[in-house]
């Protein structure tokens, strides 16, 4: 288990993300499809694409989810033992047919780093792509600067192409991404990937026929503290202890009264 988490680290560290990381069983992966479905006929898809934020906090199943002991022994590998859930979000890229293109444009997510949106400093934010269904480059697989990270973070501005799925609209100028350089990362249903905060990243359209949702789980070192800063104006309401001590007690344990850390 140590070399493993060791050769983990190593990877991450040097090429900024893993991906292909088996997570979810047959029967976890039927069950949290069938949650999910349910969700999406009470909300419809058109608000299920982007709105289900933080539900980790009221429901037990999303909770296991990002509590997962496959998701937690590779994120403490990267992160180190002592981790706490910053937010989660269901993401779903849906076929046109499902949820019809508003103004007839096709929504993307812009070349970005994540950390750019984050109002903490500290420590890095580790960001889960927990897929619900089979990613490729036909629904909008997610592309990555392989060594990113390690430019630090660059310039953003405001995005000039319309359908930019990011709040606030941002993109990184094109003169300053590799794109040459960019790795695809396929998933299957039930394989997770993640990447750190700095890692230059984005995704295409969803062009096929089929659903593109995942789960999308960030967390951070306990070292982590949130900063007072109005270019970054984030909040952090859904915070969770979820693996080793907090000696910090820089961001208020959130957690469910059902949750019980066993990590």
């Amino acid at each position: 288990m140590e070399s493993r988490a060791a050769n983990l680290k190593n990877e991450y560290e040097s090429n900024g993300y893993l991906t292909g990381i088996q997570i979810l069983d047959k029967n976890q992966l039927a069950l949290a499809l069938q949650n999910y479905s349910a969700l999406e006929e009470k909300f419809g898809k058109e608000y299920t694409q982007y709105n289900l934020h933080n539900i980790h906090l009221e429901n037990t199943w999303v909770m296991d989810l990002a509590t997962h002991p496959q998701v937690l022994q590779t994120i403490t590998a990267v992160l180190g033992p002592d981790t706490i859930l910053l937010d989660s979000r269901f993401i779903c890229k849906y076929p046109a047919s499902d949820v019809p293109y508003k103004n007839n444009v096709a929504p993307f997510v812009a070349w970005h780093q994540d950390i750019r949106y984050w109002g903490f400093e500290g420590g890095s934010v580790a960001s889960v792509w927990l897929a619900l269904d089979d990613v490729d480059q036909q629904n909008g697989v997610l592309q990555v600067i392989p060594g990113s990270h390690k430019q630090g973070l660059l310039e953003h501005r405001a995005s000039t192409v319309a359908g930019n799925m990011l709040t606030s609209n941002q993109e990184i100028p094109e003169h300053l991404i590799e794109t040459q350089k960019a790795v695809q990362c396929p998933l299957k249903v039930g394989e997770m990937s993640v990447h750190d905060g700095l890692t230059v990243h984005f995704s295409e359209p969803n062009f096929s026929n089929r659903r593109r949702c995942g789960f999308v789980i960030r967390y951070v070192p306990t070292t982590a503290y949130p900063v007072d800063d109005p270019d970054r104006p984030r909040s952090f309401p859904a915070t969770v202890l979820v693996a080793g001590e907090d000696n910090f007690k820089h961001f208020k344990n959130n957690a469910p009264s059902t949750f019980i850390k066993t990590f």
